[in-house]
């Protein structure tokens, strides 16, 4: 599929805020699911610290010697890959070295949300890589090489960077909304190999004015 990417550049992220924003018990107070979201485009600055805040580097080694993130996920395997579509195109969020690589020049953004809603500015694809479940016989996890395991991992990683998202969008003023996506359309779009599967969407944004 040509996804015309050479209409795009790399956009390299500002560094996230970490101060500010209201705290994670008034966050928690304020979460809950929107989905009445205005078109109105998102700063860059805010699309850095949500991506940040959704799985970003937050300390340079953890388990298996890997730098830590601000999601869990088995065996530190982070195996959630987050794309980004907007209204220009799809971008893959890399957390080191922080930059959006282009992925698909075009608007994709009713593939990646809920029957075609595309009113978002900013639609997250979480995909799973499953490549990256280490089941040599230094994993200390015995269930790592189970198909069925393995999708109850990555079921639950990708629950905690969507909550990481709604926490995030609840202490900055924007909603949010998780939900299914076009998971066999995304595979061409976004070249996919077999081993790589669209999981859900997110859609972030300002509140829909009434």
């Amino acid at each position: 599929m040509d996804t015309g990417i050479e209409a795009l550049k790399p956009i390299k992220l500002l560094h996230p805020e970490k101060d500010g924003g209201k705290s994670v018990l008034a966050a928690l107070q304020e979460r809950r699911t929107v989905r009445r979201i205005s078109r109105e485009t998102l700063p860059l600055q805010t699309i850095s610290t949500l991506l940040w805040a959704a799985f970003g580097v937050n300390r340079k080694e953890s388990l298996f010697g890997k730098p830590g993130r601000t999601a869990a996920s088995a065996s530190n395997s982070q195996e959630i890959d987050i794309y980004v579509a907007m209204a220009e195109g799809v971008y893959l969020y890399e957390a080191i070295p922080h930059i959006l690589t282009p992925v698909a020049s075009g608007d994709f953004r009713p593939l990646a949300s809920y029957r075609g809603l595309a009113r978002a500015p900013l639609s997250i694809i979480y995909v799973v890589d499953l490549t990256r479940y280490d089941i040599s016989e230094r994993q200390p996890d015995p269930y790592m090489g189970d198909p069925e395991v393995q999708k109850s991992y990555y079921y639950i990683d990708t629950g905690l960077i969507a909550q990481n998202v709604y926490l995030f969008a609840a202490s900055q003023g924007l909603v949010a909304w998780f939900h299914n996506c076009e998971r066999e359309k995304l595979v061409d779009v976004l070249n996919l190999r077999p081993e790589q599967r669209a999981l859900f969407g997110q859609s972030v944004g300002y509140p829909a004015r009434s």
